[in-house]
């Protein structure tokens, strides 16, 4: 099949390489030249397990290409999947929904023959609708249908998500495009679950689903609090809890809060469309007011370990929001770092793959270490914020610390070998 990816950002670039790879002919448009020069050149414009390998076989082949003209793309497409941004608005935090409406709008006047349009962006109930609506006004000819087909592509994992999807959603109102997804989901090994829905259910299932993931966090950092008061070990809690198959084992994990693209952004949006729909819901807001909260609490707790120590400084491994990605979007550890520099503290800091995007927000305001143990050398405290495997293979008894002091919210450190080696441990929920 020819597809059209419109966005080139992490859902956009996976999905195009993916499907690349499955067989089908991609062409990705992104209206940002340079990252389409840069692709255009062979270069990853963004870090993706696994994502560089599949981009440079399937780019070589021909079998993806990326322009800045969604003229060179649409007219040919079978299925054109939007995968542009949502981005919240800065004071209600509603989902902006300029750049879907604006690849409708240009989408429109360029559809040749019968093709499906699948909107991949998380957008509010109803705006398959507006966008429907956009093509319909602007192209009453146009024979198309529009369903919604919501991303779950967790960051980190994006590749291995994208050809092993635990459901894919479609939410069409007619069912002459069942046939085209039928197609494109054919090139699987093996065919996903495919569930259709009507398309404002399909809409309102990622929201809802990200919403309770990020609800499931706040909770488990909740009990953490009260494990530390009432002497209870919250890993010990957590695994009792996640043993009932009601519960599940996954997020149930304490730390500095949740971030990256979506929780944030999709509790905020979803908090939104309740609000505006006259439903509560208290759970959503409660979490959202918590997981900010949260964050300052942890930067609190780093200040708190350095108390009597003068002029200290403070190595922090991690800055993007989690391993697997250097996307730094809602990071805890951006949150926290951006609270210790307003008490004055050094901070010198390492990420395997962030350190470039952490750059863009900080500059030289705080200092970029190329290891964990160059960010450790003489200092004082050393701060776990982001979970990457290669920070668990660290020997502690290497670093060149001045006062040993670790405080690890993230659960990377046995705390017994530290206590051990001499450090001075301090954790979350226990």
């Amino acid at each position: 099949m020819n597809i059209c990816v419109i966005g080139t950002g992490y859902v956009g670039l996976p999905t195009g390489v993916g499907f690349a790879e499955l067989g089908h002919k991609v062409v990705c448009v992104d209206k940002i030249k340079a990252k389409i020069d840069a692709l255009n050149a062979g270069k990853i414009t963004l870090f993706e397990e696994g994502l560089e390998e599949l981009f440079r076989k399937n780019a070589a082949s021909g079998d993806i290409k990326f322009t800045t003209e969604i003229s060179e793309a649409v007219p040919n497409a079978d299925i054109i999947i939007i995968a542009v941004g949502t981005p919240p608005r800065a004071e209600t935090k509603e989902a902006d929904m300029r750049y879907i409406y604006e690849a409708a709008s240009e989408i429109a006047e360029r559809l040749s023959g019968y093709t499906v349009i699948a909107i991949k962006s998380t957008v509010p109930v109803g705006v398959g609708d507006d966008a429907e609506k956009i093509i319909r006004d602007k192209n009453p000819k146009a024979d198309f249908d529009l369903v919604s087909m919501p991303e779950f592509l967790r960051e980190g994992f994006a590749v291995y998500d994208f050809f092993n999807p635990d459901r894919v959603v479609i939410g069409s109102n007619n069912g002459r495009a069942k046939t085209v997804i039928e197609a494109l989901y054919d090139s699987y090994k093996q065919k996903p679950n495919i569930l259709y829905t009507n398309r404002r259910s399909a809409e309102l299932i990622k929201y809802a689903s990200n919403a309770f993931l990020a609800v499931k966090i706040h909770y488990i950092n909740e009990i953490a609090d009260l494990c530390e008061k009432v002497g209870a070990n919250v890993y010990e809690v957590a695994h009792g809890m996640g043993l009932d198959s009601r519960i599940g084992s996954k997020f149930l994990k304490p730390g500095p809060g949740y971030g990256g693209s979506c929780f944030p952004k999709d509790t905020g949006a979803l908090a939104y469309i309740a609000r505006k729909a006259n439903v509560d819901l208290s759970i959503v807001e409660m979490a959202i007011k918590g997981n900010g909260e949260r964050k300052i609490a942890m930067a609190n707790r780093i200040t708190d370990a350095l108390q009597g120590v003068a002029k200290p400084t403070i190595a922090v491994l991690g800055l993007a929001f989690k391993g697997g990605t250097d996307d730094v979007r809602e990071s805890p550890a951006i949150e926290i770092i951006s609270e210790l520099l307003k008490k004055g503290f050094r901070i010198k800091a390492y990420d395997p793959e962030a350190t470039a995007s952490a750059k863009a927000i900080f500059g030289d305001r705080i200092e970029y270490a190329v290891s964990a143990n160059d960010a450790a050398k003489g200092a004082d405290v050393l701060v776990v914020l982001t979970e990457w495997e290669e920070f668990k293979s660290i020997s502690l008894k290497e670093l060149q610390m001045r006062t040993k002091v670790i405080v690890d919210l993230r659960k990377t450190f046995d705390k017994q070998i530290a206590i051990a080696d001499g450090f001075t441990y301090i954790g979350i929920g226990e």
